[in-house]
């Protein structure tokens, strides 16, 4: 019995190829899966194997010619006989000459593949197969699925909470910051609205209302993300994914029923969840993660938080707005620890202004929800006396782990360590060459935005391109009142790796439009290089820094000095214009003060 090797599908707007060449010679004796032949475009190469073991019949299609989807390559024999070998035994009457052997090139190893060539994919083919499926619809997943649209990839995304957008959008960073605009917006009325001549006495919360502000804003950017999903011709599928082979996922389908799907690649995408701690449960009532910290149905008396980062302040600070007392109980010895040590001791020195209780260097060991609220133990880490707390609400926000329960991956041949993580090389492919991860699942800074550029850089690698991302321009931002922004080194970083540096830094009390707007907390730093000026960092904590922290990324990712920012015009009066001034400083040439 004789096979055809066919052109398989390339990509939804690839319909030809050029032809590599053969790993092997007409005659010559193929293993099942044994690649035999690459096919060529400019966006990717795809491998054609051997779907049966056999002898190579006859090639079709030589090196260097140009083919189309489902065009014939060659014949592999299941027999073991090549083309012609029976006629050959069989004398025919009156035999013409053969013909004279047409040259083959000599059989050479494939080289492996440049970047450039694209990435190795597995060869699948049918309306079920795709050049590329993601798992996961959060930043990571959803950004890839639109850049893999525009170049041309076949694409299908599977996300099984039924709504596109991830953690970040459903249940994190969107929500919380409706909330934390709409608590900022009523606690400026009750407190800060005198001082600029503005009575607004009776000021209350509908609380209601405001979730329901929450809710619309959520529902509407879930269904923008779904419209970008068909603008760019990506198939949505709405249920669980999971890996049965390497190119092949199961998705069990929310509506009911199951669909097979292939994939030429695989991009998991599938971030991470909350952490607790060992023996506290998170019921999301009484004890909550930020999931149900973001819905409560009423202000808490007493708010308990556990873990002084990002998301347990944030939180805390929606809540200490609308009239909850909030005590955040932190393991190490100062909140945000991985933050510069000087911004974070003026953040808790304004958060303590705010009313904010800490307990830094204590440890918790037991919550006990009750009919009403619960008992919280609590004991200094470096041995004490242990002390009971009580709360309406217990905030669990400890940090996140990685997402990697019931994907198969197993069956997938992928591997993970420890802790779940997912490890990736430099070009975001796993173990398994044509199955790729990004975002919270691979580690390091659990950013939305840092899995967006991974996303595209992963997609933009698969497609031959060069994507890249610079982990040292990746900013974080805490959206409190005043805000927190970083981005690159710290001092205490550049301290321990012995590195040079120098620092310029300036107040917003000393900045006009600061001063006018009556939000003079904080100060902007710039750290460069105390060699070549090089900007290594900076840290901004103030009423606007997360906007004002994209002009020093920018600048980093230029691989800029401070004194290129020094040299800027800023428009006068902004508070970017601390920016300028911090990096007058660090040349000593701050000229307001």
């Amino acid at each position: 019995m004789t096979i055809e090797l066919k052109v398989p599908t390339l990509g939804e707007s690839i319909t030809e190829a050029t032809v590599g060449a053969w790993n092997k010679r007409i005659g010559e004796s193929v293993k099942k899966d044994e690649v035999l032949v690459s096919l060529e475009t400019d966006k990717v190469a795809v491998e054609v194997s051997a779907p049966e073991a056999g002898v190579l019949a006859s090639i079709a299609a030589k090196e260097g010619e140009t083919v189309v989807i489902g065009q014939v390559l060659g014949m592999i024999d299941e027999t073991g006989k090549a083309a012609g070998a029976s006629a050959a035994a069989a004398p025919a009457p009156a035999p013409e000459p053969a013909p004279a052997p047409e040259p083959t090139p000599a059989p050479a190893p494939a080289p492996a593949p440049a970047v450039a060539a694209g990435p190795a994919v597995a060869a699948v083919s049918g309306e079920d197969a795709y050049d590329l499926v993601i798992i996961g619809g959060g930043p990571a997943g959803y950004t890839a699925a639109i850049r893999a649209g525009q170049l041309g990839f076949k694409t299908a995304i599977v996300e099984k909470r039924g709504t596109l957008g991830g953690t970040c959008l459903n249940v994190g960073c969107i929500p919380s910051k409706a909330l934390l605009h709409a608590t900022e917006l009523f606690d400026e009325a009750q407190h800060g609205f005198a001082k600029f001549g503005i009575k607004a006495d009776g000021v209350s919360v509908d609380l209601p209302a405001m979730m329901a502000h929450k809710a619309k804003v959520v529902t509407e950017l879930t269904k923008g993300i779904e419209f970008l999903m068909k603008k760019n011709k990506v198939t949505y599928l709405a249920g669980a994914g999971r890996f049965k082979s390497a190119d092949t996922i199961e998705v069990t389908l929310n509506d009911g029923g199951t669909k097979e799907i292939k994939a030429a690649r695989t991009l998991i995408a599938t971030g991470s969840d909350v952490s607790s701690l060992p023996g506290i449960e998170i019921d999301e009532k009484t004890v909550v993660s930020s999931t149900g910290a973001l819905a409560l149905d009423k202000v808490p008396g007493k708010l308990i938080v556990i873990g002084g980062g990002v998301i347990g302040l944030e939180l805390g600070s929606v809540w200490k707005r609308l009239g909850a007392e909030v005590t955040v109980v932190e393991f190490l010895d100062r909140i945000t620890p991985a933050m510069d040590g000087e911004v974070s001791k003026n953040f808790q020195r304004i958060l303590g202004k705010q009313g904010f209780e800490f307990m830094l260097s204590h440890k918790v060991t037991a919550v006990k929800p009750g009919k009403k609220g619960a008992k919280v133990t609590v004991e200094p880490r470096d041995g004490g006396e242990a002390k009971t707390l009580e709360a309406d609400i217990v905030l669990v926000a400890v940090g996140r782990r990685p997402y990697t329960d019931n994907l198969g991956l197993d069956a997938a041949g992928v591997e993970t360590t420890d802790r779940g993580f997912i490890p990736v090389d430099a070009h975001y492919a796993t173990n398994v060459g044509h199955i790729y991860a990004v975002g919270d699942v691979i580690g390091g800074l659990m950013l939305a935005h840092k899995a967006e550029e991974e996303g595209v850089a992963a997609v933009e690698i698969m497609a031959g391109q060069h994507g890249h991302v610079n982990y040292e321009s990746i900013p974080g931002v805490i959206y409190t009142m005043p805000e927190v922004a970083n981005v690159g080194a710290t001092e205490e970083s550049l301290k321990a790796a012995g590195i040079a540096y120098k620092t310029g830094k300036f107040p917003f009390t000393a900045n006009s439009r600061a001063k006018a707007n009556s939000q003079t907390e904080g100060f902007v730093k710039v750290i460069a290089d105390a060699a070549t000026d090089r900007i290594l960092g900076a840290h901004i904590i103030g009423a606007d820094a997360g906007n004002m922290i994209a002009e020093i990324v920018t600048a980093m990712e230029f691989g800029g000095a401070a004194e290129d920012l020094a040299r800027t015009s800023h428009a006068h009066p902004t508070e970017m214009e601390a920016v300028r001034e911090a990096a007058l400083g660090v040349n000593g040439g701050t000229r307001q003060m």
